[in-house]
């Protein structure tokens, strides 16, 4: 103990040069959003690093649940591509998506996944040199998984679905009737839609499918079904618990969805609002 006690006084200019430098940086960060921006892109690239370490390791050991997956996914889009043989010559048909409007789907690899927070992110392998940037849709072929929030060259990362900031919008399959999906906190299973009308036929075992009113996922994106139900006190909203098809707490690639018309229609809505 006489040792550090020695070592500390020796030392205590340095100690306090570095103490000082280390509230001189953060205050620096936090007061100007450029130092900030840069300060982030610098932290996902070494988090990056290291995730895109350890992921390769657990890679290893799910390839064949990875490879069960990719079976499953190839089998529905062979039957989804047959259907459409029988119904249109192959000669007119130039869009194989079923979702209304223009995406572009671009495949990545999750090399960090929390799920046991209250506030869960994901790590991607995909940044800006592949085109990802802020705001775009992350799912899988069983269901959503996120929206990107940060952005690095070779990196990004995405608020979950299980994240107590996530608002998503989201509707029943069986009619318009939308609320909003959130996370309570508690199992990493089970989402919740909140907000959907005392008026809306709900069902346990019914199906829940992205709503399409956001410019972030395309509408009929499957997320799960229907656990069960109450009416809060008015008895004017249902809460709704929605057991999901992805499992969250095993995610190993992950699709990621870019509106091609997003700006376009975001200078539309400004352009309504000043007027």
């Amino acid at each position: 103990m006489q040792q550090i006690i020695n070592f500390l006084i020796r030392n205590k200019n340095n100690i306090l040069f570095l103490l000082l430098l280390s509230v001189s940086l953060f205050l620096t960060i936090q007061s100007h959003s450029y130092q900030k921006s840069k300060f982030i892109s610098s932290a996902n690239f070494v988090s990056g690093g290291i995730y895109s370490w350890t992921s390769n390791i657990n890679t290893y050991f799910n390839l064949e649940e990875y490879n069960l997956r990719l079976l499953e996914e190839n089998q529905r889009l062979r039957t989804r591509l047959a259907t459409y043989e029988d119904s249109l010559e192959i000669k007119d048909f130039t869009d194989t998506s079923s979702y209304e409007g223009s995406y572009i789907f671009r495949a990545s690899e999750v090399i960090n996944n929390n799920y046991a927070k209250v506030d869960n992110y994901l790590t991607l392998k995909s940044g800006s040199r592949e085109g990802i940037e802020r705001d775009m849709g992350v799912v899988t072929s069983k269901g959503i998984v996120g929206i990107v929030e940060n952005v690095s060259p070779n990196y990004s990362t995405v608020i979950s679905i299980l994240n107590s900031n996530s608002r998503i919008n989201a509707q029943l399959k069986k009619s318009n009737h939308f609320g909003t999906l959130v996370w309570n906190g508690e199992d990493p299973n089970v989402v919740q839609l909140i907000d959907v009308p005392a008026i809306a036929p709900v069902t346990k075992g019914d199906t829940i499918i992205t709503g399409g009113r956001s410019l972030i996922f395309p509408k009929g994106i499957p997320i799960g079904d229907i656990i069960d139900y109450e009416l809060d006190q008015s008895e004017s909203y249902y809460t709704i618990n929605i057991g999901l098809f992805n499992d969250m707490t095993n995610l190993g690639y992950v699709y990621i969805i870019e509106n091609t018309a997003q700006e376009e229609i975001k200078e539309l809505q400004n352009i309504t609002k000043d007027e």
